[in-house]
């Protein structure tokens, strides 16, 4: 091939090409165009100043980690809803982010880790759902008071200062649900709530006083947890106005009295922890015709008398603890021994059965424990139980009769004035 057939080809070709071109045979390749986002421009700063990634619109459904929802406003869209979840260390809150946010009735921490900044009025206002868990720094019970408007609160593993909790909840009329849960709070529990109240949860703070009796009000209320508090006093007697309650834990506090009889009324219940309290008396019987009850905890505790539960109602529980009540026993002709309850089996009489003493514990003591009778197969033995007499206090007898011989002795050979004693 010459070298003008060479360049005629190559003329062909681009001429080929450009007329390809031209007529739209081969499409040029145009950039990307950026994503067209509904949100409020400001609010979409805002959520690029929180490290939320805004390379799709926020408002479109499921945004990023769920973090955003949306109204359907015109022409721009605001957010109704906001979810902060391990947050960048970078991370920090500030005034104008959270002013571009007023629109926001839902703001959510979770394992952010962030101080806290003044609220603008206009976000406070209007938040109804306020949540903190394992996030906010150096909160107070004044900077959490001025959400007024909201119907849940939940802050959980963040330390409040603040004198205790009304200073918090006194401004929240219509609060349905509360959290405080592992806050360090003290003081004693507010008596004046909302009526619709659903759910209350102060696990693990420190606070004291009693369990206010106007709780049994709150006709609505489906979990009441104060666990892990200093609580004292007793359960009140009306606690079985609480038809709606589902889930009580009073465990680890130092609550003492018996339970009332009223709480097997609540019909609906199917979480009951009073373990670690001081309660003492007998047990309800009628605990076991709440057929709901799924989780029975009464460890712990002072009860005596015989369980009054039998074994079909302890199968119907996916847990049942009742060990650590030293005076409480089972019927064992009802129950199992291979059922491990942690208490003791009756005795005729209803008392626990002690066990056998430790291998090097003296059988003289275990002779001494009192005799239970033939149902618990305890107390004294009745047939080659005697063992002889105690080895030390044949001893004792053997060395007394030994100095009581010397004594006679020593009397008689004084009376014979050194004479020879068969003289005498």
């Amino acid at each position: 091939m010459t070298h003008s057939t060479t360049f005629l080809l190559l003329l062909l070709l681009h001429l080929h090409h450009h007329s390809a071109t031209a007529t739209g045979d081969i499409p040029t390749p145009s950039p990307p165009s950026p994503t067209v986002s509904t949100l409020d421009p400001k609010q979409l700063r805002a959520l690029q100043s929180l490290y939320i990634p805004t390379t799709h619109d926020p408002c479109t459904q499921p945004s990023f980690h769920n973090a955003t929802v949306c109204d359907g406003g015109t022409p721009f869209r605001h957010l109704l809803s906001l979810r902060l979840t391990n947050c960048s260390g970078d991370l920090t809150l500030s005034t104008t982010a959270l002013a571009s946010l007023s629109t926001l009735t839902s703001l959510t921490f979770s394992d952010c880790h962030v101080p806290i900044v003044h609220f603008p009025a206009t976000l406070s206002n209007n938040l109804r759902s306020f949540t903190s868990i394992n996030s906010l720094q150096r909160l107070t019970g004044v900077f959490l008071s001025r959400f007024g408007n909201l119907t849940d609160i939940t802050i959980s593993g963040d330390t409040i200062k603040a004198s205790g909790i009304r200073i918090i909840t006194s401004n929240m009329k219509s609060l349905t649900t509360v959290t405080l849960s592992n806050t360090n709070l003290s003081g004693s529990i507010p008596k004046h709530w909302n009526p619709k109240l659903t759910h209350i949860d102060f696990s693990g703070n420190n606070l004291n006083g009693t369990i206010p009796t106007s709780f049994t009000l709150l006709e609505s209320l489906k979990l009441l947890n104060l666990s892990s508090n200093q609580l004292t006093g007793e359960i009140p007697d009306s606690f079985g106005d609480l038809t709606s309650l589902q889930i009580l834990s009073l465990s680890s506090n130092s609550l003492i009295g018996a339970i009332p009889g009223s709480i097997s009324t609540m019909s609906r219940l199917t979480h009951l922890d009073l373990s670690s309290n001081q309660f003492n008396g007998t047990i309800p019987r009628s605990i076991s015709e709440m057929k709901g009850l799924k989780y029975l905890n009464l460890e712990k505790n002072n009860f005596h008398g015989v369980m009054p539960f039998n074994l079909s109602f302890i199968k119907s529980l996916d847990v049942f603890k009742i060990n650590g009540n030293d005076n409480l026993c089972y019927n064992h002709t009802s129950i199992s021994k291979k059922l491990k309850l942690g208490i003791a089996a009756c005795d005729k009489h209803g008392l626990p059965i002690l066990p056998p003493p430790a291998a090097d514990e003296p059988s003289s003591d275990y002779m001494s424990s009192g005799d239970y009778g033939d149902d618990g197969g305890g107390g004294k033995k009745k047939n080659g139980g005697d063992h002889g007499p105690n080895k030390v206090v044949l001893g004792v007898a053997i060395g007394l009769s030994a100095v009581v011989f010397l004594i006679i002795f020593l009397v008689i050979l004084s009376k014979c004035g050194g004479r020879c004693c068969c003289c005498c």
